[in-house]
């Protein structure tokens, strides 16, 4: 197996529990030799993957963290900062959620949970750890999603669809305004990912991307071999 992230630092967000894509991310990054920075909203599910990526011999470090709070982001990229030597060298925005209503039946809380968890999450930890990949000449994944793309059927996930429309735009702004600095940021659009629960909503048979799929093609992206490439959404499935 090609170690090709040996010495470096990846921060993974939204780990999430066993059999959810985040675990396929960190995973798939720890094999090619990552260590990770596990963040989870709960800190018992960011121990529970950090164990199980330390079984299978990974480097691995847990935080919880609600990403939604500014101060709470700011503390934990200071964290981060003391622990990695004020640098660390990619970025996996994966927290987020998924939610359907149709326009007219969306209540504002429907959207206001949408963008909280998909963009405010992915905004203020870019924001908050730029500095530290700034000092790594790294590079940010973000999530986006199939629903965002042109052409894609939006009918009852307007809400989702806006926040990871908003995702992507984040994620191109990143990509130039910090290319002189060389931190690159690019994206992935997958349709619905096989995961725990898409399976117990959506039945083993749906049309989805496989999880280790997507955490290939996220682990290539912050390596090395995808350099220059920044501003890009690559779509999956």
């Amino acid at each position: 197996m090609q170690r090709f992230l040996s010495d470096r630092v990846v921060l993974v967000t939204g780990i999430g529990r066993k059999g959810q894509v985040g675990e396929a991310v960190a995973s798939a990054l720890a094999d090619a030799g990552a260590s990770i920075a596990a963040v989870d909203i709960l800190a018992d599910v960011a121990e529970e993957r950090v164990t199980a990526l330390r079984s299978r011999g990974a480097q691995a470090d847990a935080y919880a963290c609600d990403l939604t709070n500014e101060s709470a982001v700011q503390s934990l990229a200071a964290t981060i900062a003391s622990r990695y030597g004020g640098r660390i060298d990619g970025v996996v925005n994966v927290a987020g959620g998924f939610g359907m209503a149709s326009v007219a039946d969306s209540a504002l809380q429907v959207w206001q949970r949408q963008l909280a968890l998909n963009l405010t999450t992915a905004a203020l930890t870019t924001r908050a750890v730029l500095p530290l990949v700034r000092a790594a000449r790294g590079a940010f994944v973000f999530f986006g999603s199939a629903a965002a793309l042109p052409g894609a059927s939006v009918k009852d996930v307007a809400a989702y669809a806006s926040a990871k429309s908003g995702v992507l735009t984040l994620m191109r702004a990143v990509a130039e305004e910090e290319r002189s600095s060389g931190v690159r940021a690019n994206a992935v659009a997958p349709i619905s990912i096989r995961t725990a629960d898409n399976e117990q909503s959506m039945g083993p048979d749906a049309r989805y991307v496989e999880r280790e799929d997507v955490a290939r093609v996220v682990a290539w992206l912050c390596a090395d071999a995808s350099r220059p490439m920044t501003g890009q959404v690559i779509a999956l499935g």
